[in-house]
């Protein structure tokens, strides 16, 4: 009888989900999304499978090869973690194409465990057995001695191995490996030396994403694949102090997915951290961002020296602890407008037609040349309020924004989350579309507008057409003065349980998580994006609060109806006779 082949990644996974390996959140998220969907390949409408041959297919072609570095060579052992990264990754399938699943791969975790060593392995296997003919492989980072750190790593399991040196070309004078039986080749490029837009890669590593001040290199990278039907973007990197950075911002979309509050089935991400609570001087949670070197008594005496010093130092030491061996941002202000368990825990089936015939109050985000533009609505429901919200883009900064940000907005405009007006030369956003669906929703829905919010910004060219839907119009000031009561308001009513939206609306999440709180002097808040922050738009989350500013004032005083008042004071006066 034969007996069947051994998997040891989904082993791994549900060791971990179990609880019976140390783990930080983030990578227990990494292993249940991958038990998650062996459950979801059964059904017939997902479009993944996962191929256990294709896995250990790289995991035995790692473990044939063979480390120099040290006093001796030695034969490569992964460690499950790294069985985990590096079998998930190359496992998964597409069931009508065949293709590998995942295009891109972000990888973060603590210095001096093996991630440059991950990104040799997968990409000298796809440089000779993943059966492509002459693909171009790209070993990339800011510097061309970072970028050539991968690239390193390959050369030596290429002169360990007589096989591998009959089958590969070293050109050391210009970073440049061939392999003979594919004719693919694998270079070092850095934004120092030869980077630049137009690369076709069929997999690349994207080295220390830290040390990127923007994501340019992603971008020249990543825009170059389209076309492929199978590639792989690695990026690796240990967690740097720069909140506003590419990193950063990377970082949290990657959370994001692995928390299903953003959906790319294309990305694998692992993320190795201690958790927000943790004492990070207790050696037992180490292990959390360290999965090579806390399981070494090498790696773990040299984690408690970096501790020790940190603790008795404080300042720049403490910073590098918390950063490098942790893997922990540093000076992440608790500032988040809301908790983005409690936001998940909001998200609920119902839709507009669930609110068929009932008042609502309208808030209006109105962009400044041609960005993002936002309408929401607001419903109270048996003491809670449900919000929904739609968005409007032209095409030409669609087109731009798909090139440099990290959203996917194409996704979107296919969801019918936004609505794409113009074509690819139109830069600004046309207003008609946006009064088109107020009166769409309001006919098809049967709805009645009790009042409607608006940014004052770029609202000029607006205001007549609001005032035929017969509401009372209130101009929003962009003020932390003005909007304190409902922006406290919303984050206490999704802490509550009394906030609620339709869970299938991305774009809507993305931009309650991008979201911070700002103060003025006297300790009043208002929502912002982080400073720099250009790509994490908030403006379905302004549109909400515009909407809820409505409903509190309403509360607090009835709104005035100015022309019935009017026509009560010429009464009064004996002057409309």
């Amino acid at each position: 009888m034969i007996e069947p082949l051994r998997d040891r990644v989904t082993e791994y996974a549900r060791e971990v989900v179990a609880g019976k390996v140390v783990a930080g959140e983030l990578h227990i998220l990494a292993c249940k999304r991958h038990l998650d969907d062996l459950e979801k390949s059964k059904r017939v409408d997902y479009p993944y499978y996962w191929d256990l041959d294709a896995a250990n297919a790289i995991l035995e072609y790692a473990e044939t090869l063979t480390i120099l570095e040290g006093t001796a060579p030695k034969q490569l052992k992964l460690i499950p973690s790294q069985v985990f990264d590096i079998g998930a990754t190359m496992g998964w399938r597409n069931k009508n194409t065949g293709y590998r699943r995942f295009r891109r791969r972000y990888k973060s975790v603590a210095r001096q465990n093996g991630k440059t060593f991950e990104n040799g392995i997968l990409l000298s296997y796809i440089a000779g057995f993943s059966g492509y003919k002459y693909g171009k492989i790209f070993t990339v980072a800011t510097k061309h001695a970072q970028a050539k750190l991968a690239w390193d790593e390959i050369k030596k399991f290429i002169e360990a191995d007589k096989d591998l040196s009959d089958w590969f070309k070293i050109q050391e004078y210009k970073s440049y490996i061939t392999c003979k039986t594919t004719a693919c080749t694998i270079e070092a490029l850095s934004k120092e030396r030869s980077l630049d837009d137009g690369f076709r890669s069929i997999a690349s590593s994207i080295d220390e994403i830290h040390q990127h001040q923007d994501n340019s290199i992603y971008k020249a990278i990543y825009n170059g694949t389209r076309a492929l039907n199978e590639t792989l973007v690695s990026m690796i990197t240990t967690r740097g102090s720069k909140l506003n950075s590419f990193c950063k911002e990377m970082d949290d979309y990657c959370i994001n997915i692995l928390r299903g509050t953003a959906h790319a089935e294309d990305f694998f991400v692992d993320i190795y951290a201690l958790d927000k609570d943790d004492d990070i001087f207790n050696s037992k949670n180490w292990v959390k961002s360290n999965p090579f070197l806390a399981t070494t008594e090498k790696g773990m005496t040299i984690l408690q020296t970096d501790a020790n010093t940190a603790r008795d130092m404080g300042g720049s030491d403490l910073r590098d602890f918390i950063t490098k061996s942790l893997n922990m941002w540093v000076n992440n202000a608790d500032d988040a407008f809301i908790d983005v368990e409690k936001w998940q825990q909001s998200g609920t089936n119902k839709t507009i037609e669930d609110f068929r015939g009932r008042s609502c109050w309208v808030g209006l985000d109105l962009s400044s040349g041609g960005d993002l533009t936002t309408i929401a609505l607001e419903f109270e429901d048996d003491k809670k309020f449900y919000f929904y919200s739609h968005s409007f883009m032209p095409r030409g900064r669609l087109e731009e924004h798909i090139a440099t940000d990290l959203a996917p907005y194409d996704l979107w405009e296919n969801m019918g989350l936004i609505t794409v007006t113009g074509g690819q030369s139109d830069y600004k956003n046309d207003y008609k579309f946006i009064i088109q669906h107020l009166k769409e929703l309001q006919e098809t829905y049967e709805l009645t507008f009790s009042g409607i919010g608006y940014d004052p910004h770029n609202a000029d060219g607006i205001l007549s057409d609001l005032e035929t839907f017969g509401c009372p119009l209130m101009m929003i000031t962009q003020s932390a003065r003005f909007l304190n009561d409902a922006t406290v308001d919303i984050q206490l009513s999704c802490k509550s349980g009394l906030l609620e939206y339709d869970k299938s609306n991305e774009l809507l999440t993305w931009s309650f998580t991008n979201a911070k709180t700002v103060k003025n002097s006297f300790g009043e808040v208002k929502v912002d994006k982080e400073p720099k922050a250009r790509f994490k738009r908030i403006d379905p989350v302004d549109a909400c609060i515009d909407a809820h500013t409505m409903l509190l004032k309403n509360r607090e005083e009835p709104m005035v109806d100015v022309e019935s008042e009017m026509d009560k004071y010429l009464e009064m006066m004996g002057w409309n006779k």
